[in-house]
């Protein structure tokens, strides 16, 4: 049966992205036969081509570095979670031909989160600057009551956190790079830099350590995740967040509601564990 309704993720690189195995087993479990979903290598400067390629029978797209910003001049109407950090990692393309962005990655680390039974801390520490680390901020500020220390490698980078945590009401300390392992007493850690980057901190994980979130899901676990849990803290993974934040997609994308998480979940885990 050719498909009827289609939906894709976009990015560049996209060759190794999970979103396909994720919603097509969403598809399945939901039993929407006639919809399809597939990848694009698709860069900054192919994009509006690309949107203006796109038939009736689309209902959405996901989003990958590098487009999560650039996209946002093309749609109709972003939502205020993807307006207050600048990045939109869903576009639900509705039956008037209307584009609307939304950021579900925020509201799917909250789910992550709250899965694994985080649903309120009194401080935190984000280990990174980047794009992920402004996310972050964004999902402290709904469930953090106190301060936030960011760990930063360069004096750029903490004033780009500190002007992030203005703008998304989280108040935010900033510390050398070189002291990151003083992350680990806040109760909740969240890890936003590329793999590889936090395995030297490993060793410095304390006897009775928080929660710690690690948005890498390969290689995984990372350093930092195994020695973690050998020590009895709470681990949350880069699959986690995937997974929830593609819930979320599927969803909009659909109609269809709750989304199947576990198999999803399972379908993701497969995929990784087949690479």
């Amino acid at each position: 049966m050719s498909a009827t309704r289609r939906a894709a993720v976009l990015g560049s690189p996209i060759a190794h992205s999970l979103s396909p195995v994720l919603h097509r087993a969403a598809y399945a479990e939901l039993g929407l036969e006639d919809w399809a979903y597939d990848r694009f290598e698709v860069d900054e400067a192919a994009l509006p081509g690309f949107l203006e390629t796109l038939g009736p029978e689309w209902a959405g797209l996901s989003l990958t570095m590098p487009l999560k910003r650039a996209v946002i001049p093309l749609l109709d109407e972003i939502s205020s979670t993807a307006d207050a950090v600048e990045a939109v990692n869903t576009v639900v393309l509705t039956a008037d031909g209307r584009r609307l962005g939304d950021n579900t990655d925020i509201p799917g680390m909250v789910a992550a989160l709250r899965e694994r039974g985080v649903r309120q801390v009194e401080r935190a520490s984000v280990l990174g600057a980047g794009a992920t680390a402004s996310s972050a901020l964004a999902v402290l500020s709904r469930i953090c009551t106190g301060e936030v220390t960011a760990y930063v490698r360069s004096q750029a980078r903490a004033d780009e956190m500190r002007g992030w945590g203005e703008r998304l009401g989280v108040t935010v300390r900033t510390a050398a790079w070189e002291d990151a392992a003083a992350a680990f007493e806040a109760p909740l850690t969240i890890a936003t830099t590329p793999a590889g980057t936090t395995d030297a901190l490993a060793a410095a994980v304390p006897d009775r350590p928080g929660t710690l979130f690690d948005v890498l899901y390969e290689p995984w676990p990372t350093a930092l995740a195994a020695a973690w849990a050998d020590r009895g803290g709470a681990v949350v993974g880069g699959l986690d967040l995937l997974v929830h934040q593609a819930v979320l997609q599927v969803e909009q994308m659909t109609g269809r509601s709750p989304a199947p998480l576990a198999a999803m979940r399972k379908a993701g885990e497969v995929a990784l564990g087949a690479r």
